[in-house]
């Protein structure tokens, strides 16, 4: 269902964008990377935070790791990931497939500036094989997105970044 929701909202706001789906998987960000023929910080990865009893969605490069002082300074608190049941439930999208598009329930949608680096990025669909390539600005402009900071800055040779 998650897929045919992300399916309805291209088809109503933004027809002209195709929902790809691959044979494999494009769970993590390395998976859709290599699906997708893009590199790894060209994956736009969503994470779904709770901040007190705020529940946000944070799209940024798929290399990019959170970092704790900027993300506490920029929401007010810090920041928790929530657990796999707790996303689906919430966005209706499963893990590896979570995006800022066809939501289950509205949610605020915030985009790191890290996702600037690139013209174009290739976000999840609501499916674990499932993707679109969208430009930056106008992915941000289709969800309502806010831009944010709460990326680290440098990415440095061994850096671990959260799962998309």
């Amino acid at each position: 269902m998650s897929l045919q929701s992300v399916k309805a909202f291209f088809a109503e706001y933004a027809p002209d964008i195709e929902v790809i789906e691959t044979p494999t998987s494009s769970a993590t960000v390395a998976l859709a990377a290599e699906a997708h023929g893009v590199e790894p910080g060209q994956i736009a990865k969503t994470i779904c935070l709770r901040v007190g009893d705020r529940v946000m969605l944070v799209v940024a490069r798929g290399d990019a790791r959170i970092d704790n002082r900027k993300s506490r300074d920029a929401f007010g608190g810090k920041p928790r990931m929530l657990d796999a049941e707790q996303v689906a439930e919430i966005t209706g999208h499963p893990i590896g497939g979570v995006c800022p598009f066809g939501l289950a329930s509205p949610l605020p949608v915030y985009c790191d500036v890290s996702l600037r680096a690139y013209d174009q990025v290739v976000p999840a669909a609501g499916a674990t094989n499932a993707a679109v390539k969208i430009g930056v600005e106008r992915m941000a402009a289709l969800t309502g997105a806010e831009w944010c900071d709460i990326c680290q800055d440098e990415l440095g040779p061994g850096h671990r970044a959260f799962g998309r």
